[in-house]
């Protein structure tokens, strides 16, 4: 047995394996901020419920996750405002944070805020030698700290980042290389050859302080354009394809069967949702609140269960709602949404029954 996760594929299926050699299919919660139980009109439940101790919440948070099926802590940060000027998440979990809540998690390495969602921040250059140099801060910084922790599963990097694409609020910033590259033979080598040095730079620089832990890489947008040669050039320096998809079962099925099939590698659905509400907002930012789809929830949990290469589902929280995402488990009073958990709590002790016959 190895002292920590790894990846193993067992009569034609793909899993992660614990450090104590059981298959692990990771059932994971998304964005997890106390922030939210400290709004003035959350009256006072910060203090008079977990006596303004981070770590008395942590406890229960874990507590809570576990009575709801999930067995992994996700990406942690959450956002806390959508403006057309600011789009921001809290901050990441610290080493002793996770070691309060004692569950299996995922760390997000912020090598690139190259995030689909970035309105702020510019661009980096992946070929200079400053991106280097910060990589290996970045790794110095946080993988020194979590290297020896057998509770962590892996890292993660970039949330969606844009290689490509953009989106009217960060079309002034631009991808991270030029869209018309994918029109020439000569462009798409240029692409693999600028993808390869990053994916490179970043995996040498978390090996050069964790030897240990695997490697889940960006979490691609699957729902966006996503060139081959971008997930080929990682496949030598990550363990796990990890992607974001949004929409219907169908679609998520689709794009994930897709990945899961371009190398038959372990793919890890790291961030979805489905939603129902009580209004006809179907935007976002959200203006209004709404729930989770629990069938949803459960109908694609299924369509990955039927792919033997997908090894987990996180879910696009968050634990509280908030009044940027409008959705979550506990409200800023932290009364728990019932109609949520029961139906989230179902699906989730199935997807378990059926890892543990």
């Amino acid at each position: 047995m190895a002292d920590f996760y790894t990846i193993e594929k067992q009569d034609g299926r793909w899993w992660f394996i614990t450090p104590d050699g059981a298959r692990f299919w990771s059932i994971g919660m998304n964005h997890i901020d106390s922030a939210a139980l400290r709004y003035v009109e959350s009256d006072g439940v910060w203090e008079r419920e977990f006596g303004n101790s981070q770590e008395q919440w942590l406890r229960t948070v874990a507590d809570d996750l576990r009575d709801w099926g999930f067995n992994t802590i996700g990406w942690t940060q959450e956002v806390v405002i959508i403006t057309p000027g600011y789009h921001r998440h809290s901050r990441p979990f610290t080493y002793e944070e996770y070691q309060w809540a004692d569950m299996p998690y995922c760390h997000l390495l912020p090598f690139t805020e190259a995030h689909q969602w970035q309105v702020e921040v510019r661009m980096p250059d992946l070929t200079s030698s400053d991106f280097e140099e910060w990589c290996d801060y970045v790794a110095r910084d946080e993988c020194v700290r979590l290297r020896d922790d057998p509770k962590l599963i892996g890292y993660f990097y970039c949330d969606c980042p844009q290689w490509v694409h953009t989106s009217p609020d960060t079309q002034w910033r631009g991808s991270l290389v030029d869209p018309e590259l994918l029109e020439s033979e000569a462009g798409r080598r240029e692409l693999s050859v600028i993808a390869e040095r990053y994916y490179r730079i970043t995996h040498d620089a978390i090996r050069r302080y964790d030897p240990n832990h695997l490697i889940l890489g960006d979490r691609w947008e699957a729902n966006a354009v996503l060139p081959e040669e971008v997930v080929r050039a990682a496949l030598p320096y990550v363990d796990v394809l990890s992607f974001q998809c949004f929409g219907t079962v169908e679609n998520i099925a689709t794009k994930m069967r897709h990945w899961a099939d371009f190398a038959d590698r372990p793919v890890l659905l790291a961030d979805a949702a489905g939603h129902i509400r009580a209004h006809s907002d179907t935007s976002w930012p959200p203006t209004a609140d709404r729930l989770h789809d629990t069938d949803h929830y459960r109908q694609v949990m299924d369509a990955l269960g039927d792919i033997p290469q997908c090894i987990g589902y996180h879910l696009c929280g968050a634990y509280l709602k908030n009044n940027a995402r409008m959705c979550g488990f506990r409200d800023p009073a932290n009364n728990q949404i019932n109609e949520t958990v029961a139906g989230i709590r179902a699906v989730n002790a199935e997807r378990q029954r059926r890892q543990n016959p």
